[in-house]
């Protein structure tokens, strides 16, 4: 689907958060500046989280409180995929949405029943091309 401003960004991704429940993840791939934050926000919203959603770039993790909390995780700066596990994910974020930004680096360690979410630049300055895949699972 094509998206044409931050706010229809967001609309997607509301729809499909819809969809999602405590131990769901989202792994979102594409280009820096591609929109990978403002979809995590549209999630949080329909999640039911109230504060900013920013991206975790430099603490890697960020959790959330909403009516299904959100653990949103960014891992572009990790060097190694032990470093993800290091992170311990499934024990902090067992009863919550987790979606992890640049999760395409770190697919080995992520369930197969994973949603992916790809976003890519298109032809205006606010114009993004999403595709949502759902893993088996």
């Amino acid at each position: 689907m094509i998206t044409r401003t931050p706010e229809e960004t967001r609309a997607v991704a509301r729809a499909l958060a819809q969809e999602l429940g405590p131990g769901d993840v989202v792994s979102l791939s594409g280009d820096l500046g591609a929109g990978k934050t403002v979809f995590v926000q549209g999630m949080a919203e329909a999640l039911g989280v109230t504060e900013p959603v920013t991206s975790p770039t430099f603490t890697l993790v960020h959790t959330y409180a909403g009516r299904v909390p959100l653990v949103h995780v960014d891992v572009y700066r990790l060097e190694r995929l032990g470093e993800f596990d290091d992170l311990a994910l499934d024990e902090i974020a067992a009863d919550a949405v987790i979606a992890v930004e640049w999760g395409d680096s770190v697919a080995d360690a992520l369930p197969p029943s994973r949603t992916e979410v790809a976003l890519r630049f298109g032809d205006g300055d606010d114009e993004r091309f999403i595709e949502v895949h759902r893993g088996e699972g």
